[in-house]
């Protein structure tokens, strides 16, 4: 897909969490939003930050056509992301956007999908699960989180599909983590994942275990997003593959997992 660079207005920033924005996107010069993938990231240019020299990659959490709008949950982590959080409505933002390959929408409209993600894991799982739903398929979710302050987007999740949750602490859904919650014992047919590396290590797991196809999205470092600086390599049954330009979508049986 063409990748684009174009200055974005922050029409909102919603602090949904200690932790979390949302921040809500419209290109300045009022032009159309490029076509987005689910699964896709963008990266995005920190201007004033003395330790911030690259482009931070954020995954895309959710594209309005209609508002011409792009929605950013953005997990504060560092300098870079606590600027973003910390930025105004009227704020502009140059951001480089589709960058890698999404999720694979399937052919059969009869297949059970379950969409999983842990913390800011979830950012993918909004759009993926909107653009599922518009292709005639009934998605359904699977969130997890410590506890029930952390879930997140649960309103909009709900929305478009049947949500299942597990917290550790038990405040909300099953208590556990996600590999353990009862809805794995349905008849799955494909599991999306993203969350950290150990909880899609164990959800690959589970979907081996009950025979389900399963697509991971990786969170490696990533610094350029072209693949030409070699930070986000993963190894791969193929070998060493950039994960900004192969992935960041991957299907486990790609992976050395």
């Amino acid at each position: 897909m063409k990748k684009h660079i174009i200055d974005f207005v922050i029409n909102e920033n919603r602090h949904i969490h200690a932790i979390y924005s949302l921040l809500i996107l419209s290109p300045k010069s009022g032009e159309k939003l490029p076509k987005m993938k689910p699964g896709q990231f963008v990266q995005i240019a920190i201007d004033g930050s003395k330790t911030t020299f690259l482009r931070r990659p954020i995954s895309i959490n959710f594209v309005d056509y209609a508002n011409n709008q792009l929605w950013l949950l953005v997990r504060k982590a560092g300098d870079g992301t606590s600027r973003l959080i910390d930025m105004k409505a009227g704020d502009t933002l140059n951001i480089i956007l589709p960058l890698g390959n999404g999720f694979t929408i399937p052919n059969n409209k009869e297949a059970k999908l379950l969409l999983a993600g842990g913390g800011v894991g979830i950012a993918p799982m909004l759009y993926l699960g909107q653009v599922l739903k518009e292709n005639g398929f009934a998605p359904q979710f699977l969130i997890g989180a410590r506890s029930a302050s952390d879930l997140l987007e649960l309103e909009q999740l709900k929305s478009i599909g049947e949500v299942h949750i597990s917290t550790e602490d038990g405040s909300m859904g099953e208590k556990g983590l996600v590999t353990t919650n009862s809805v794995l014992k349905n008849d799955v047919d494909l599991i999306y994942c993203c969350g950290p590396a150990p909880m899609m290590k164990a959800v690959a797991k589970v979907a081996k275990e009950i025979n389900a196809d399963c697509e991971v999205s990786l969170e490696n470092m990533m610094a350029c997003g072209v693949g030409a600086c070699l930070c986000c390599v993963e190894n791969t049954v193929k070998g060493n593959v950039c994960v900004c330009t192969e992935g960041p979508v991957f299907n486990i049986n790609q992976l050395t997992w």
